[in-house]
């Protein structure tokens, strides 16, 4: 279903060939992966976080480039990471190999994923003390939680390929999950997206883009007065 591609920064991603398009930005997948969720989304959640720990939820969990880099960065930082990805269609084990991505992490970040991947499917393991991660195997629309997260990484097929991920009804659902003051960071940005997401309750910022993307999305959500 998924065969491998390299991008501009050297790095690899999955073409998938079901929906017609990359894991990740041809220009650059680790570019694209810090750029956007790492450097834009959880290093901002964790200035904003009150305790050292974030929660973090992922839409479209795919190969996994974002959460390994944001347990590197949580390891280093020394913050607990709960982290909860959203994957209808998870990739074999076999692929995630492929991609090499433990070359951009440490041995025992990247061993730590690839030997446990299979049994965070649809249920939460710990790779790290206080370091915890689950793929819900769902659709966006079928997932539900009374969790509350500080940042939420979306991360779906663009709008061309999968439409139906990023309709007003899609956005207010995952943005419901989000924290007062929580954030939401994705690649892209569009008219509608910007009124789907302020419609959610959030305040939207436009940030430059990932290499290819002239600008991304950041958007917070506005807080509760509970004065009142």
């Amino acid at each position: 279903m998924n065969k491998i591609i390299q991008t501009a920064d050297g790095s690899n991603t999955l073409f998938n060939e079901t929906i017609g398009e990359n894991y990740h930005s041809k220009h650059g997948a680790v570019q694209e992966s810090h750029h956007v969720f790492i450097n834009a989304g959880l290093i901002k959640a964790i200035e904003n976080a009150e305790t050292p720990e974030v929660a973090v939820l992922e839409v479209g969990f795919g190969t996994g480039l974002n959460y390994i880099f944001s347990l590197q960065h949580c390891l280093e930082q020394q913050v607990s990471l709960n982290y909860t990805g959203i994957e209808a269609f998870p990739i074999k084990k076999e692929e995630l190999l492929l991609t090499e991505y433990g070359k951009y992490v440490s041995e025992n970040i990247w061993k730590s994923l690839t030997n446990h991947y299979e049994q965070a499917i649809g249920q939460q393991v710990e790779l790290f003390p206080s370091q915890q991660l689950e793929i819900a195997h769902c659709t966006l629309n079928d997932f539900n939680t009374t969790k509350k997260y500080d940042v939420i990484y979306f991360d779906a097929f663009s709008v061309q390929h999968q439409p139906e991920m990023w309709t007003e009804e899609m956005i207010a659902h995952t943005c419901s999950f989000l924290k007062d003051g929580g954030i939401f960071v994705t690649y892209a940005i569009t008219g509608n997206l910007k009124r789907a997401v302020k419609k959610a309750g959030l305040t939207v910022e436009k940030l430059p883009g990932a290499p290819g993307k002239r600008e991304m999305l950041r958007a917070t959500k506005v807080l509760t007065n509970s004065s009142e």
